[in-house]
């Protein structure tokens, strides 16, 4: 999957350890076994911006020479999604994705070209902020905030991706109270 990121530079934190979650785990129940150590290090190695669903995983775990079954690779991305240790996204290509949760100064969010997949992240506090609002306002309890905003990249235009249809409207035009752009008609 192609990534591109605009975060800022800051690095973030990784929320979990190998030792904090195998705590965490044996807190539940659980333990942290070589397949979930190994998955949680993948995770953990992956270059900022990137993200992995569970067949992207799965590959790279044969890649690096471990033979992790893809169901394994399945129930594992689930438990971590689960305790936090993995966010999961829904991004274009109709498949979640996961990435390391991490204890970043900036809270990110996605931009996703529908027709070649790639991903930008942007930093963006008011999003959060207004999601805080808005979940205080009403009793909630806010445990994830992500906003995906599905774009066409200027590469897919030159490449000649479908016209848009007739009766669309610019989003920015309503945000904006301004009249949508003329299609040249």
């Amino acid at each position: 999957m192609q990534t591109k990121t605009g975060r800022s530079s800051e690095s973030p934190m990784p929320l979990y350890t190998a030792a904090a979650l195998k705590a965490e785990l044996n807190e539940k129940g659980w333990r942290l076994t070589p397949q979930r150590e190994t998955i949680l290090n993948i995770f953990q190695n992956l270059p900022k911006g990137n993200h992995l669903s569970a067949e992207d995983l799965y590959h790279e775990l044969r890649k690096q020479g471990h033979s992790i079954s893809l169901s394994t690779v399945y129930r594992t991305v689930k438990l971590m999604s689960r305790m936090g240790i993995l966010r999961e996204l829904e991004l274009a290509e109709g498949h979640k994705h996961y990435e390391l949760n991490t204890m970043s100064p900036h809270h990110h969010h996605h931009m996703v070209c529908v027709q070649c997949n790639r991903t930008t992240e942007f930093d963006n506090d008011s999003i959060l902020k207004q999601a805080l609002k808005q979940t205080e306002k009403y009793g909630l309890q806010l445990i994830d905030c992500q906003l995906t905003i599905y774009t066409i990249c200027p590469e897919a235009l030159r490449r000649g991706y479908p016209g848009l249809p007739e009766n669309w409207v610019c989003s920015s035009a309503i945000a904006h109270g301004t009249e949508p752009p003329s299609r040249g008609k």
